[in-house]
């Protein structure tokens, strides 16, 4: 693979990258649950809510990596056409991961009180970023 094969692969991945980095995500499925704890006080049944939907995501996600992997490890690399067909299933599998991680956030969000609700919504507005919608279920 060449120098200019290896960028043209990183550029498409940034490109869904920063097409979905304005979303305010909590990502509760990384190391970062604690932050969330401590930041929105969350209570007792929530805690336990945040523990499952963590199992949960974790799941999801090692299932999405594995595909990842399968994929770079398969998939043909020697023309610039395979690479950018290579580029964009990774692009679609990069996007499922993300629609994971906001789903599961959006399903902790859910379970927020209004102040906790609050709090999310002015952080998000702080680091200009676009909060998760709740919807009903």
């Amino acid at each position: 693979m060449t120098y200019k094969h290896i960028i043209a692969l990183f550029v498409f991945s940034l490109t869904s990258v920063f097409a979905t980095s304005q979303v305010c995500i909590l990502d509760i499925g990384s190391k970062n649950s604690e932050k969330v704890i401590e930041t929105f006080q969350l209570k007792e049944k929530q805690l336990e809510t945040l523990k499952v939907l963590k199992d949960d995501v974790k799941l999801a996600t090692d299932a999405i990596d594995e595909k990842v992997k399968v994929l770079l490890e398969t998939h043909p690399q020697s023309t610039p056409e395979e690479l950018t067909v290579l580029a964009e299933k990774h692009k679609e599998l990069e996007e499922e991961m993300f629609g994971v991680i906001i789903e599961y956030d959006q399903k902790l969000i859910s379970i927020f009180n209004e102040k906790q609700y609050e709090r999310y919504v002015l952080l998000c507005n702080t680091a200009s970023r676009t909060p998760i919608t709740i919807t009903e279920e």
